[in-house]
Formats: structure tokens, sequence, C-alpha cells
């Protein structure tokens, strides 16, 4: 799939909302000028499309074998599904935290049907949603071969957080690709890109 082709999607169903002086504030705490919101892919048939071909292109590309799909919850999980019924693979889907109710289950499915996990999310801002269902998988004697996921903001806290775990990542688009794309339509100035680089480098400067 050639370079900046799901960022192009992204951004022509309204993804992607841009805000750079009423910031948006993210679970994490994080205020950041720019917001990504893949749940839109959903009801996008074509988009949605072309975003499973490309993760099942990049699965089956692996040199490592899979045999099961686990969606984040909750974003990631209809993705996933996608993907497994694809490929004809199980799948389960993390929470990310134990149930405090009923089995008090953090994985809903059977994940004794598969040892090779790919782990789905929508995006990736810090990293720790992706993390905590990465744990929760190898905490249960299974390997997370990869965190796969549509879109990353590029953050280091994410990918240093990603390399101390030892997980490996790929994301189908990416923040660094997608302002510049946005820069080159003419979607932001000069000015609001270089505010943008200047959040993805140090996001701390932003807070208010």
């Amino acid at each position: 799939m050639e370079s900046g082709r799901i960022a192009h999607q992204l951004l022509s169903i309204g993804a992607v909302q841009i805000q750079p002086n009423d910031l948006f504030t993210w679970t994490s705490g994080i205020r950041s000028p720019i917001y990504c919101d893949n749940r839109l892919v959903m009801s996008y048939p074509d988009v949605r499309e072309q975003i499973i071909d490309a993760m099942v292109e990049h699965i089956e590309s692996l040199q490592e074998p899979v045999d099961m799909i686990a969606g984040c919850a909750t974003a990631g999980i209809p993705h996933a599904a996608w993907v497994a019924d694809r490929l004809k693979l199980p799948m389960v889907y993390v929470r990310g935290e134990a149930k405090k109710h009923g089995k008090g289950n953090q994985i809903e499915g059977d994940l004794s049907q598969g040892n090779n996990v790919i782990v789905i999310e929508d995006l990736i801002s810090t990293g720790k949603s992706s993390i905590a269902a990465s744990d929760a998988v190898v905490n249960s004697d299974k390997k997370v071969v990869e965190v796969l996921s549509i879109f990353t903001y590029n953050l280091s806290e994410a990918s240093d957080a990603f390399k101390a775990k030892g997980i490996r990542t790929h994301s189908l688009a990416a923040y660094n690709e997608l302002i510049a794309i946005m820069k080159q339509a003419g979607k932001i100035n000069d000015e609001e890109y270089s505010k943008l680089q200047q959040w993805r480098e140090e996001p701390k400067i932003f807070t208010q």
C-alpha cells in the first residue's frame, strides 16, 4: 500500500480535527491541538475496507505465525473483528482492567484458541491502553507478536514505553505524515504546521 494512503483516507472522512487555539483534552490529561477520531471509520465502508486490507496485508507479511487477534476495548474491537473474520482466526477483546462484577474477566473470549497474538488498537497516543492489553495477554501465558494500530501520534512517551516492554508496534498512518499531508493540501498554514510539530516534540508545553 502506497505511503500516506490511510492518512489521506482519515482526512477524507473528517476523522482529524485541528484546534490550535482550543485544545482537546485526552483521557491521559494531555492537552492537544489535534484529535484523530478513528471511530468514524466504522461508518465508511470503503475506508474501513482499505484499513482492513492494510492490516491483513501487514499481518500476512510477518515472519512469525499469528493465530489469534485481540482487540483493545472499545475502539479496537470492531477492527479486530473484521481482521479476524478476514483471516479466519479466533478473536478476543481486552478491557483496560478486569470487570468488577460477573466473572471478573479482563479478556473476553477463549484465549486458549491461540498462542501468538496480534493486539489491535485504533490509535496510539501514550501507549498505556495498548500496553495494558498486551500485559493481560502475556500474563495469560500468550505471546504478543505486535501491537497494530490505524494511527500513531508519534509521541516519544509511547515509543519509549513500548521499547521498555519489548513490544513491537506498527501503525498504518502516523502523525508526522498526516500533518505534512494537511500542509500540502492547504488544510493548515505554516504557523499551524509549526505549532503542530512543536506539540509532538514537547506536548507538555501546551498544558493549560
